[in-house]
């Protein structure tokens, strides 16, 4: 179909999709950063450290990332409604169970289904936003999606603020009720994929060889799984851009997880302020998400990526420098925080230049595996520099990781100029 070269301008099924997937993503991402506005108000109900949170957190992403090839392969052979279903119903479950965790142990159960529901909404998301979009405009619908996902990193603290601003409310009533519509939502928008979008769009772009007597053998699943790893070996740019995600992931989720200690501990912000910082970060990372999403349309999207990771780089080794004044902590805070958002559509856009048709869905599993061990490493790392050298240590790490990626990108660009070049049709496939 032709959608012209504005997202706006496109299909109501295209719209569906990409309103429905970007839903899913704001309530994914409300989950991802339940812990963060609320560290030192777990670390007193539980009487455990930042290390010790730090270790939940990376245990949610640890179960994430390895659960990413096995939803990218449902994703890609079988059904992407049902790979939808499966991540946003198990993640409603795994957040009332942190809701209702009695003790530290049970907040790592809850962690643990939480991160087994979130692992399968990029290998969802991604196959339906580039099957039902125009590669003309695809950076776009990206953007939208990352600007949903942005939206939703923001939720959380105004969420839990609102709740526990009532009498008799507590974090655990503001968890129970992003669960209750993370469930809600599911249930909505499977039906609506189910009824309204054409199989086209949700079911996965099979090869011809690759036929309904195929996935009903056991011994043919077993040899396409073994398909599956041998053809991504044989993609080292898509490999190599999961390393970058994984580099550029860990500076993330070292500014995201402890900006807002960094900000009460380190310089004296108040601590409502302090995680109001993470809104403002993820609604202005939103808003150059949207930037982004053109840039990546019109012009390479390597300068992008790099750019936008030497930004974070500097922002945050200016903050660990400890020298900047309180009343300016803030807006650089959320710098450091919102300027790698500039080049998420022109990552998403390499990714989908670097794929065929029949392993998108693989290949995006491959991005956020790298973005998942990100997420792993840097909870308990960055939480264990922090209590063994200080905030300006561990936030230095975090800036000079930033700035490797961008390293990275420059090298990775490089190397394979020739593949983004040419696009899909020089990428490695099954």
């Amino acid at each position: 179909m032709n959608l012209g070269r504005r997202l706006p301008d496109a299909s109501r099924e295209t719209a569906l999709v990409v309103g429905l997937v970007s839903g899913s993503h704001v309530i994914n991402h409300l989950y991802l950063v339940l812990f963060p506005p609320v560290l030192t108000t777990l670390a007193a109900d539980f009487e455990v450290g930042l290390s010790a949170l730090g270790f939940a957190m990376g245990l949610q992403a640890f179960v994430n990332t390895a659960l990413q090839l096995p939803y990218g392969y449902l994703s890609d052979n079988y059904d992407r409604t049902l790979t939808l279903g499966l991540c946003l119903g198990l993640g409603a479950v795994g957040a009332a169970i942190l809701a209702l965790a009695p003790t530290f142990e049970w907040l790592l159960v809850g962690q643990v289904v939480l991160g087994v529901g979130i692992a399968g909404h990029h290998p969802a998301h991604f196959p339906l936003l580039s099957d039902a979009t125009a590669e003309d405009v695809r950076g776009q619908a990206y953007s939208v999606h990352g600007f949903a996902g942005n939206l939703g990193f923001a939720a959380p603290p105004v969420v839990i603020l609102g709740v526990t601003a009532l009498s008799g409310t507590s974090w655990r009533h503001a968890f129970g009720l992003i669960a209750a519509v993370g469930a809600i939502y599911g249930v909505a928008a499977c039906y609506v994929l189910w009824r309204h979008v054409d199989d086209e769009v949700t079911r996965p772009n099979l090869g011809e060889a690759a036929g309904d007597d195929d996935r009903a053998s056991a011994s043919s699943r077993i040899e396409r799984a073994l398909a599956e790893l041998r053809a991504l070996a044989r993609a080292p740019s898509i490999l190599a851009l999961g390393v970058v995600a994984l580099i550029a992931s860990t500076a993330f989720w070292g500014i995201t997880s402890y900006v807002a200690v960094l900000l009460e501990d380190g310089y004296g912000v108040a601590p409502d302020l302090a995680s109001l910082t993470l809104t403002a970060m993820f609604v202005a990372g939103a808003g150059l998400i949207l930037v982004g999403g053109t840039l990546a349309d019109r012009f390479r999207p390597g300068p992008i990526l790099a750019g936008a990771y030497v930004l974070v780089g500097l922002a945050v080794l200016l903050l660990a420098s400890m020298t900047v004044p309180p009343l300016l902590a803030v807006p650089v805070a959320v710098l450091a925080g919102s300027a790698g958002s500039l080049g998420g559509p022109a990552r998403d856009k390499l990714a989908d230049v670097l794929s065929t048709r029949t392993d998108i869905g693989r290949n995006f599993a491959v991005l956020t595996i790298g973005i998942m061990v990100g997420n792993t490493v840097a909870p308990p790392l960055f939480g264990a520099l922090i209590e063994s050298t200080g905030y300006s240590e561990a936030f230095g790490l975090v800036g000079a990781v930033a700035l490797l990626a961008a390293v990275a990108t420059v090298g990775i660009v490089a190397r394979y100029r020739e593949e983004i070049a040419l696009g899909p049709s020089a990428s490695s496939g099954d």
